[in-house]
């Protein structure tokens, strides 16, 4: 295998960051690893290196919300393949994830030999899931927010995430050096898409696709 030029780790655990690099870097010693904490700083690296050959993912980084990073990172990032690295590995949440673009599937239970083997998988091109998972029908409800979620702009997504923090139009238009009118016009252009009235249904809209057991 030709040895990918960057990877992106997106996790907020140092431990297991430092512990994942230490092997994969041994492994991988022509890549550069790029690493994120937040979804900001994941932004930042995704428009950076929008060139990255594969992205891991935590999908309880702070600001994830869930499975929308993962949603929003698939439609406007297409040519970066995301491997979730997670500590949930339950059933739905490993089905929910390959629906929604994931190119692999790695319970941070795996050991991290295990790990670069998957890396390895997905950037020949294949999808790569726990030998214990089996395929089961999804919920197609879940599927259709999906799709509304994918719709949106990079900017209009960021302004949603800011929605479901409980921000203000004052301090979001503050935050992103934009007039409110500005967040407003958003605002309203999200709520069509998300075929919505208001914020509040908005929010609750999207925590349809937040993981069951964890708590944002």
């Amino acid at each position: 295998m030709i040895q990918p030029d960057k990877i992106i780790i997106a996790d907020d655990h140092p431990l297991f960051r430092q512990a994942l690099l230490g092997t994969l870097k041994s492994k991988l010693t022509q890549t550069s690893w790029l690493e994120a904490q937040t979804i900001a700083e994941l932004e930042q690296q995704l428009t950076d290196n929008n060139d990255s050959d594969l992205l891991l993912l935590d999908l309880n980084i702070p600001g994830a919300h869930g499975f929308n990073t993962l949603i929003h990172v698939r439609n406007h990032f297409p040519q970066i393949p995301v491997v979730i690295v997670s500590a949930h590995e339950d059933h739905d949440t490993i089905s929910k994830a390959m629906e929604y673009g994931a190119a692999g599937f790695v319970p941070k239970s795996t050991p991290v030999d295990d790990i670069y083997s998957a890396i390895v998988s997905v950037l020949s091109g294949n999808l790569w899931l726990p030998a214990s998972f089996e395929h089961r029908t999804n919920d197609n409800s879940k599927s259709n927010i999906a799709e509304r979620v994918a719709s949106l702009t990079q900017q209009q997504y960021r302004i949603l995430m800011m929605f479901a923090q409980g921000m203000l139009n004052k301090q979001i238009a503050y935050d992103l050096n934009v007039s409110e009118a500005t967040i407003k016009a958003h605002a309203t252009a999200i709520f069509r898409k998300l075929d919505v009235r208001n914020r509040t249904q908005a929010v609750i809209t999207i925590a349809k696709l937040d993981l069951s057991e964890a708590a944002f």
